[in-house]
């Protein structure tokens, strides 16, 4: 797979990054929408925090596509709370979902998300990572924006403002901001927070393999068992 420097030559990561790393979130996504106009997308879980994002890239770039992978698995509050936002910030939502049905895939392969770190790898390729993929084909997206932050976890915590993932340039605004800079950043913007994180929730995915923060675990053990972090969607190793 060819590198996003390969392919558009005129865009060189490495010197972007640099430049844009002590940049402002606000000119990051502006450089973004600078640099790839129509063929700029921005990914969304309806996660935990997912408004900032939302309301940060869309006020700047209010038409930018803004693709939602529903696994069919998802919390009922998450539904609820996608609509919510697509209606307040008038989002332009494309939704994708994996080719087959949630029951068709569980009568193929059975519950794959109780069958370890192999079922659990096979299961996001389904359901997360090849309707990403498509989305981004079919969207013709050469660039990417994504809410990911250096504080949420481990795996997360050296990545770049700008890097590359298959062959796409990904861009993390908000990958600096601390939990604090994203509770100041909704607050005053009045936006809300996803309602499970009144239970506990700090990682919100599928409902069969995300439970609240107890004691004795810690926020990256409420997702996947314990077993991994990452769902296949974000790639730290291609990211780099």
């Amino acid at each position: 797979m060819p590198t996003a420097d390969q392919v558009f030559p005129a865009v060189d990561t490495a010197a972007a990054d640099r430049r844009l790393s002590s940049a402002t979130a606000e000119e990051r996504v502006r450089w973004a929408v600078e640099q790839f106009g129509s063929s700029l997308v921005m990914s969304t879980s309806f996660g935990a925090q997912s408004a900032a994002m939302l309301h940060l890239v869309t006020r700047i770039a209010p038409d930018i596509p803004v693709v939602f992978v529903d696994t069919g698995y998802l919390f009922p509050e998450t539904y609820g709370f996608a609509d919510l936002l697509a209606a307040r910030l008038r989002i332009n939502l494309r939704v994708y979902r994996a080719v087959e049905s949630p029951a068709w895939i569980e009568a193929r392969h059975g519950r794959l998300w109780e069958q370890g770190e192999a079922g659990i790898d096979a299961f996001n390729q389904i359901v997360k990572v090849e309707p990403m993929r498509r989305a981004l084909n079919e969207l013709g997206a050469r660039a990417w924006l994504a809410g990911l932050r250096r504080a949420q976890s481990g795996t997360r915590e050296r990545l770049p403002v700008v890097g590359v993932q298959d062959g796409r340039v990904k861009v993390l605004p908000i990958v600096t901001w601390t939990d604090d800079d994203v509770h100041r950043y909704l607050t005053e913007n009045g936006l809300p927070y996803h309602p499970l994180c009144e239970k506990g929730y700090v990682s919100i995915g599928d409902i069969h393999t995300t439970r609240p923060l107890t004691a004795g675990i810690t926020a990256e053990e409420t997702r996947f068992f314990g077993i991994k972090r990452e769902c296949g969607l974000h790639d730290p190793a291609a990211s780099a």
